[in-house]
């Protein structure tokens, strides 16, 4: 259910030296972010955990990265991906953030202003 596109920052979380850029699809769909092995492996994150990442009962490892949208920096799991697996923002970290989804704008907005952005779409598309 990936419906657009956020540039995040993403970093080891002990050594913040080891980080980059990367654009990501917002998925609310997804449980966890996914990450592809080769960035995180890049990262030094370390494999700590196991983690069911799709429908389908398919075991992957996980780890901690740093993530920073917009202002804020938080750690959150990572999904070890395939290599040609999207990078996937996924629900747990969007509810770290507190954030939601626009769907209508495209954009994450706090959580506390999705309820009304929703009853505002929804006056929108009634009349």
């Amino acid at each position: 259910m990936g419906i657009f596109r956020e540039k995040v920052k993403i970093a080891n979380p002990l050594n913040g030296s080891l980080s980059g850029k990367i654009e990501m699809i917002v998925d609310s769909g997804a449980t966890y972010t996914q990450i592809p092995p080769s960035i995180l492996e890049n990262l030094k994150v370390e494999k700590k955990y196991k983690r069911v990442a799709t429908g389908e009962i398919i075991e992957r490892h996980a780890g901690i990265v740093n993530i920073s949208i917009k202002e804020e920096t938080l750690p959150t799991i990572a999904i070890f991906g395939d290599e040609a697996s999207e990078r996937l923002l996924g629900a747990v970290t969007l509810e770290q953030f507190g954030l939601a989804i626009d769907p209508l704008n495209k954009i994450l907005v706090p959580m506390s202003d999705s309820m009304f952005v929703q009853e505002e779409n929804q006056r929108k598309n009634f009349k």
